[in-house]
């Protein structure tokens, strides 16, 4: 089953189990979906839909942070679990010895030697670490390892 047929069938269980602020969500998530295969002209495969909800999660962390810093407990909440909703659509996390590893497999696979180099490992990590792992803090080891 890919990832799109399963929001809709979980789209379907919410209807019927009468969640509301579920249901709202994934059609949302169907939305955005949507919207890049038409802007596009493609249907978006599995790795796609992924960056689709990685795209809307990052949205909502952005969103908490600023909630929290503007003292609205009630919006940080519901952002919050909003988040928690998305995120069980991403496939099991890596852990930071795996990252570690993937990241030590990329520099010796490319040569990198220098933060100039970053990009090229960034490039190789992204397609093993897409939905299982945050890539800005991918991103930060990568440059701590390259000596930035």
């Amino acid at each position: 089953m890919s990832l799109k047929e399963r929001i809709t069938d979980d789209m379907k269980a919410a209807m019927r189990a009468g969640e509301k602020d579920r249901l709202g969500l994934i059609r949302m998530i169907t939305a955005g979906i949507k919207q890049r295969e038409v802007d596009e002209r493609i249907t978006l495969d599995d790795g796609q839909v992924l960056a689709v909800i990685e795209k809307m999660i990052k949205q909502r962390k952005e969103s908490l942070a600023q909630f929290q810093a503007g003292n609205r407990p009630d919006l940080a909440d519901k952002e919050t679990a909003e988040i928690g909703l998305l995120q069980a659509y991403l496939p099991a996390q890596l852990s930071d010895a795996q990252i570690e590893e993937l990241i030590a497999q990329a520099v010796a696979a490319t040569g990198a030697t220098s933060v100039k180099d970053m990009g090229k490992v960034m490039g190789m990590i992204k397609s093993q670490a897409q939905g299982r792992a945050d890539m800005a803090v991918v991103g930060a080891k990568i440059k701590a390892k390259l000596g930035g």
